[in-house]
């Protein structure tokens, strides 16, 4: 079987400790998991069911570096979140069961053009553009989750532009947790290894322009380091 063109290699993640990478399949986001950025987008934040919305693989920038400012829009923003990787799936999983399925964790920013996010809203059409576009899924290298006790219930996650702290918040403020999103959304997907579930952002969301250096933690995890550019 001949291809009509090259086939585009799918991206993979390093894995912390080791020479084996981690091949990325989807991405998959949640929104408003954080009372207080739900807050801050104008939104009551409470339990009903958690909404998702999907990345493309393009969107991913392994290791961060150096990332484009994107086309189309005038207001980029940033939000730090932590990401699970999958390293099982399945259908309708338990959340008893949710975390036999983690490979590991890393940190991401949710690069969102916030202009056109918001027109999509107002006009009640889908977030692709605001959302789903190139580079704007920056990961770190994913660190492994040796034993079930070394799942995150807690633990501080933050974001600094150029130094100055801009987001800053706890994993244990998530309204839906890391079991709870696997499951819900599994009744949805059948999901795969090699998926990857950003899980929410914190308050403090804002606009970053070219030029602008990006540091992003989570406590426990590797940090990342990324750097706005203009386009060239």
């Amino acid at each position: 079987m001949n291809f009509v063109f090259s086939q585009i290699p799918k991206p993979v993640l390093p894995v912390v400790g080791s020479s084996d990478v981690f091949p990325a399949h989807r991405i998959f986001c949640v929104g408003r998991n954080y009372a207080e950025h739900a807050r801050e987008m104008g939104n009551d934040p409470d339990r009903e069911p958690p909404f998702f919305f999907l990345k493309s693989l393009d969107s991913l920038a392994p290791e961060g570096g150096r990332v484009m400012y994107p086309p189309s829009t005038e207001d980029l923003h940033h939000e730090v979140e932590l990401v699970v990787a999958l390293g099982k799936g399945g259908r309708s999983i338990e959340v008893a069961d949710a975390f036999e399925c983690v490979f590991g964790y890393a940190v991401g920013i949710d690069l969102t053009r916030r202009d056109l996010q918001a027109d999509a809203k107002r006009l009640s059409r889908p977030w692709d553009f605001g959302k789903s576009f190139e580079q704007s899924a920056p990961l770190s290298s994913i660190q492994p989750v040796l034993s079930r006790e070394k799942h995150p219930n807690a633990g501080v996650i933050s974001l600094r532009v150029n130094g100055e702290i801009r987001q800053h918040g706890d994993l244990r403020d998530m309204i839906w947790s890391i079991p709870e999103i696997i499951s819900i959304l599994s009744n949805f997907y059948m999901l795969q290894p090699g998926d990857l579930i950003f899980t929410g952002t914190p308050a403090g969301v804002g606009a970053v322009n070219p030029g602008d250096r990006l540091n992003a933690t989570v406590e426990g995890f590797p940090d990342l380091q990324v750097d706005i550019v203009g386009s060239e």
